[in-house]
């Protein structure tokens, strides 16, 4: 694998760790697809640091049980938006 890609993987698998992000997060930070984010994460951190892919794998394992949450926060927030734009 090349270096660079190396270190990408490596810079992503920490900004997500450290800061608890979510893939799309990660991608918009580093300026990356979310498949491409996801990818990186999960097959090619395992390649080449196995430990820091078992921290990533708890945090997406995480926030994978919390989607729907944030799911149905945003859409809350949505409607109370349009309800004051409307003046209610």
């Amino acid at each position: 694998m090349r270096e660079d890609l190396k270190t990408r993987v490596i810079e992503e698998a920490f900004y997500l760790t450290n800061r608890g992000a979510t893939v799309r997060q990660t991608a918009k930070e580093f300026h990356l697809g979310k498949s491409t984010v996801h990818k990186d994460l999960t097959e090619r951190l395992f390649l080449i640091d196995k430990r820091l892919h078992k921290k990533v794998k708890k945090v997406l394992e995480k926030n994978l049980s919390e989607r729907h949450i944030r799911g149905g926060n945003a859409t809350k927030l949505k409607y109370l938006k349009e309800k004051q734009k409307k003046g209610f």
